[in-house]
């Protein structure tokens, strides 16, 4: 069983923001780290995935960079770990940025779907990995995409955002938190077409630097909880313009 992490200690704005890196490439974890400590970040190294979840258990990070292809846990693994015993509260999520050489569409979607928030493929340059770590930490400290106390509803779909459960007719269904958001956007908005960049500057913030796939890799993972029991479609797509949640006729 695998024991939830805690939230790191509060502490005050001017504190270094910790980074926890999983890299077992001495010359990448050293490159990597010294940029980063040069940025103003606690960093710390580890270089295999179960020394990184021992490492996320004692010293909750504010970050994981994480690398795929690790020794004795692979980056998808500690990354389905890690969400696994997170609360789902979305606020206690941790920002994971993946860090490969593996650089296919395949493995793109793979690390999303695992729970990646972020992909960045080997080799990189230095400015971008930190601007995408500002970006993760700047989307860490953003207001919750949905507000409590308030029940949204469309057919036979039912989101209560006080519990942040979902229902289809009789069945509850499980989404990760950003699924979540997504589908409390569209329920405050049926039958209006969202367009791509409106979906993602709501839900993933403004300052979102990651692939640009991933909300198509959400959609479909939404689309696929919706529809399980064969329930029928309702997010549909706007070819050249984004999304509308509607029935269709």
């Amino acid at each position: 069983m695998v024991t939830p992490f805690p939230s790191a200690e509060p502490e005050s704005s001017d504190a270094p923001k910790r980074i926890l890196l999983v890299e077992d490439e001495p010359a990448i974890s050293g490159f990597v780290r010294r940029g980063l400590i040069f940025e103003g970040y606690d960093v710390t190294v580890v270089t295999d995935g179960r020394d990184a979840l021992e490492a996320i258990r004692d010293h909750p990070p504010d970050v994981l960079i994480l690398d795929l292809m690790l020794p004795n846990l692979d980056g998808i693994n500690v990354t389905k770990r890690i969400r696994a015993a997170e609360n789902t509260d979305a606020d206690e999520r941790l920002p994971i940025l993946m860090l490969t050489a593996r650089d296919s569409v395949a493995d793109r979607v793979a690390g999303l779907n695992a729970g990646a928030d972020d992909y960045l493929v080997k080799p990189f340059d230095f400015e971008e990995l930190v601007a995408r770590v500002r970006a993760l930490l700047r989307r860490t400290r953003q207001p919750a995409a949905v507000q409590a106390n308030e029940i949204l509803q469309f057919a036979d779909i039912t989101l209560d955002l006080t519990s942040r459960t979902l229902t289809r007719g009789e069945e509850e269904i499980e989404l990760t938190p950003r699924e979540f958001d997504l589908l409390a956007l569209f329920l405050r908005h049926p039958n209006q077409v969202l367009t791509r960049s409106t979906l993602m500057q709501r839900v993933w913030g403004e300052d979102f630097y990651g692939e640009s796939n991933v909300l198509e890799v959400v959609i479909g993972n939404l689309r696929r909880a919706l529809e399980i029991s064969d329930h029928p479609r309702v997010i549909q797509t706007v070819r050249g313009v984004g999304y509308v949640l509607r029935q269709r006729a």
